[in-house]
């Protein structure tokens, strides 16, 4: 989303650089270097690392006076970023919400201190969505109208459907008669791949030919193959790990399944819909995210064989939604525009 943004500003005007917590290249980093951006690389926030990393940030910005805007996109962990920030001095600093769940794990207690102590440090509060905003700044700041929605908007000439294209990557997958259900997502928790492999099994029993392809990597790959072997399904699940085309990958999908446990307001969702494609997701991610009306959501307490009839009753024909998206504000060159005028106005006002 941030680079759908930073490759369409006026860079005369508005320079992006990048504060990330890893040390390995990233898939961006090549392009933000070339568009004129500087990474800089912290040590990861993580339990018994606070006091290296608040350190880390403290001497960042004081080595670094000259921003005037810090954009942060980490969440409950914006407090820490943005409190070296304020110290520093540095008149706009706005909190980004990207989730609207933090799920159960060893972190929890941690995520909830950061999140309490994000207090009086933003200057400004963004989210991806209401529901996003709501959790992260609570009900108060987002009933008051003090969150902006932010909306994680896309290219839209890049997914216009072409039926040429479709043909190539139906001929890739060797799937040119075959129902072609499609997945793009880190391979984690939150994307619920092992309720979507029993989902995938179930429409297997009414249509033996449906074919499974899921772009992405992630630590539970190989658990997730494990089970796709254990399920006699090898030989119609295709894994394509981390792809750059995916603009092109869902010409040749016929629906889009999205099971996640929890999201802000996914951008390969909007992605999604941005092809024409009809979208199958849980109902635990906000239906702010029905932008087109290609989207149906069912109930993470439903059945497999319930999220199968879902995917099974309705039509595949990719619909043309171009019109839709600027129209509801998810034109990236639009909301570009929109935000390079929002970030020139707090550096002129000093805020």
């Amino acid at each position: 989303m941030i680079m759908n943004y930073y490759r369409r500003m006026d860079r005369n005007k508005i320079q992006f650089d990048f504060m990330v917590h890893r040390f390995e290249e990233g898939h961006y980093d090549r392009e933000i270097i070339a568009l004129g951006g500087r990474i800089y690389r912290m040590p990861s926030i993580k339990p018994g690392n606070y006091k290296l990393y608040f350190h880390a940030l403290n001497d960042f910005f004081a080595q670094h006076r000259e921003y005037r805007v810090v954009h942060s996109h980490i969440n409950e962990n914006c407090s820490f970023v943005l409190r070296a920030a304020k110290l520093a001095g540095v008149p706009c600093r706005i909190a980004h919400s990207h989730l609207s769940d933090l799920g159960l794990d060893f972190k929890l207690p941690f995520r909830l201190y950061a999140r309490f102590h994000l207090k009086d440090n933003p200057t400004q509060y963004f989210a991806c969505s209401k529901k996003a905003g709501q959790w992260l700044f609570g009900k108060k700041l987002t009933q008051r109208q003090q969150v902006n929605v932010l909306n994680n908007a896309v290219n839209v000439p890049d997914f216009k459907f072409d039926a040429d294209v479709r043909e190539q990557v139906r001929e890739e997958f060797h799937a040119e008669d075959r129902l072609v259900i499609g997945h793009v997502g880190r391979l984690n928790k939150q994307k619920n791949h092992d309720f979507l492999i029993d989902i995938f099994s179930a429409v297997r029993r009414h249509n033996p030919k449906a074919l499974l392809v899921l772009a992405g990597e992630g630590a539970l790959r190989p658990e997730i193959e494990k089970k796709v072997a254990k399920l006699g399904l090898t030989d119609h699940v295709r894994f394509l790990g981390v792809r750059s085309d995916i603009p092109r990958l869902l010409q040749g999908m016929d629906l889009f399944l999205f099971p996640s446990l929890f999201e802000g307001l996914p951008v390969v969702l909007v992605e999604a819909q941005a092809a024409g494609l009809r979208c199958v997701v849980s109902d635990a991610i906000t239906s702010e995210s029905d932008v087109t009306g290609r989207v149906q959501f069912v109930s993470l307490r439903e059945s497999p064989e319930i999220w199968s009839q879902r995917i099974l009753e309705g039509g595949y024909e990719h619909a043309d939604t171009s019109e839709q998206l600027r129209r509801n504000g998810y034109d990236a060159e639009t909301m570009a525009v929109w935000l390079e005028n929002y970030y020139l106005n707090q550096t002129a006002t000093g805020m």
